[in-house]
């Protein structure tokens, strides 16, 4: 983020001096600052990178609630770059740190060319996955989406705190400071698109949240949020692969042992009612070394830095918020992939969790969940091992915790929202992604609709044809609530407490189809046991 001479300042607005009926302007002046974007005709999308929405969360705001809008007048800025994104858990001191650093609250907002601010347009916010722990926003453009929506609508993405800026527990900084203020830092970038988005053509009462993974949880978490009160932020909510994280209370064992393995490693520990003190004074670099530490401590655990019930924001787990209706009234679009459990065991270093060792058993798949579910007990399991017979995926140990993992975390949770909307009389879309051809794993149903996503297969011309329904069935419930891709098959709204029917999106066989029984059984009993989870 930087300050424009004069002399761009000039050129700028040589370029677009003018604001007329169908023609947007390059330029938007709020009461905080005047942003300057691009124009790019090829794409037909005007964009504004960059754009701050919060203070910067630092020293003094480490682990508080994010300032937005900014307090400091920017003056004239140049948004035709992204700005830094948030430090991730994993990084090193490798990396750049002019392009991460903890000052990272910004957004981009793209709009189109021939936008016309006197009939403002649907917005559609997006949040990047990355298990809470990395990602950015910059990858995720709306060019594929813009250009296949029968209606034209605003996209906009937001950058959040993650691992231990944002998800960072224990009862010394529910005391000073906030849980959960990743979270946090989403709901004020959705107050700002309340505020500021009619600036850029924008309909603030026509807002849609979508994301993947943790990005899909993160929409899964606004929508039941201060036990469903969504202060009309948004209303619609979308998410693929909604993620079921470990969800223990703020000052439980594990998020105690977590706060205080972190304040130990940078140079913090031991320091009682000081600790936070310390910790808001410490080097950037020194919390992303200490937060690096913390994460390869546990060997046996994907994502330790996640939402945790705080009290306030987040007062209960997601089973229990939307079987007992505690969630926004809105309708919603959910669903899954086919092999969303393949890969995730064999990346942890624990052999002893991980289930493609040459000498696992079924006591390395138990290990594996309770490495992300700290509370599933062995009872638990024997229990789900009569649900997930062996024989059924050719005597594969792999195959069995793929499919038991994929289910309990994400599409058993789109079943979840699904079928709790359904019961609340809300509209609700389930879908299923089943590509046999590019694979079906986690994220890979992203190839539809960003030109970053790239995976090792290519696509054919059913797979393409897919694609552009896919957007279709994905914008057009942006714009007009129901999904619709003409001539492909209808997209008839969920009827029953499992989310059923749903769409099953293959290619060449794009089809509705009824979540099975077997499947409903194994969610409730996923579902019975929250409270591990």
């Amino acid at each position: 983020m930087i300050l424009i001479s004069s002399l761009a300042l000039l050129a700028l607005l040589c370029f677009n001096p003018t604001l007329t009926r169908g023609q947007l302007n390059a330029t938007v002046a709020l009461d905080y600052g005047t942003f300057f974007g691009a124009v790019n005709e090829t794409s037909g999308i005007v964009s504004y990178l960059g754009v701050r929405f919060a203070d910067a969360p630092i020293g003094d705001l480490r682990w508080r609630a994010p300032v937005s809008p900014p307090t400091t007048h920017l003056g004239e800025v140049d948004a035709t770059d992204y700005g830094p994104t948030c430090i991730s858990t994993s990084q090193s001191l490798t990396v750049n740190f002019t392009t991460t650093s903890e000052d990272c609250l910004f957004g981009n907002v793209y709009v189109p060319i021939d936008a016309d601010l006197s009939a403002p347009l649907p917005v559609l916010v997006y949040w990047h996955g990355g298990g809470y722990r990395g990602g950015n926003s910059h990858s995720y453009t709306p060019e594929w989406l813009m250009h296949s929506s029968t209606n034209p609508f605003v996209f906009v993405t937001f950058e959040y705190r993650l691992g231990q800026f944002g998800f960072l527990g224990g009862s010394l900084l529910a005391a000073d400071g906030v849980i959960n203020a990743g979270l946090l830092d989403q709901r004020a970038a959705l107050r700002w698109v309340q505020r500021y988005i009619g600036h850029f053509g924008g309909d603030s009462s026509r807002v849609s949240i979508w994301g993947q993974s943790a990005g899909a949880g993160s929409t899964m978490f606004q929508v039941m949020a201060n036990g469903g009160y969504n202060e009309d932020l948004f209303h619609a909510a979308m998410g693929d692969s909604p993620t079921m994280n470990y969800m223990p209370l703020y000052n439980d064992t594990y998020p105690e042992e977590l706060f205080s393995q972190f304040a130990s490693f940078a140079g913090c520990g031991g320091l009682g009612s000081e600790t936070l003190t310390c910790l808001r004074a410490a080097n950037s670099s020194v919390l992303t070394v200490a937060g690096n530490a913390t994460v390869k401590q546990r060997t046996s655990t994907l994502y330790p830095f996640s939402p945790i019930i705080d009290g306030t924001f987040i007062r209960e787990g997601p089973v229990e918020a939307f079987t007992n209706g505690r969630f926004a009234q809105i309708p919603v679009f959910y669903g899954s992939n086919t092999n969303e459990g393949a890969f995730w065991s064999a990346g942890l270093p624990n052999a002893a969790a991980n289930t493609s060792t040459p000498n696992a058993t079924k006591t390395t798949t138990y290990n594996f969940i309770r490495g992300q579910y700290a509370s599933f007990t062995s009872e638990s399991f024997e229990k789900a091992l009569h649900l997930y017979p062996i024989e059924d995926y050719n005597n594969s140990l792999v195959l069995q915790e793929q499919q038991m993992y994929g289910e309990m975390r994400f599409i058993c949770t789109a079943v979840l929202i699904t079928g709790s909307a359904t019961d609340a009389s809300l509209d609700a879309y389930q879908y299923y992604y089943d590509n046999p051809h590019l694979g079906d794993y986690h994220h890979y149903e992203l190839q539809a609709f960003f030109p970053s996503e790239e995976t090792d297969f290519t696509p054919d011309a059913n797979d393409e044809a897919l694609f552009e329904i896919m957007r279709k069935y994905w914008t057009s419930f942006v714009t007009s609530g129901v999904p619709q891709a003409a001539p492909a098959p209808q997209w008839h709204t969920a009827s029953t407490s499992d989310g059923s029917q749903r769409m099953r999106l293959q290619p060449g066989n794009v089809h509705m189809e009824d979540v099975t029984d077997g499947l409903s059984e194994r969610c409730e009993f996923w579902h019975s046991i929250s409270k591990e989870l």
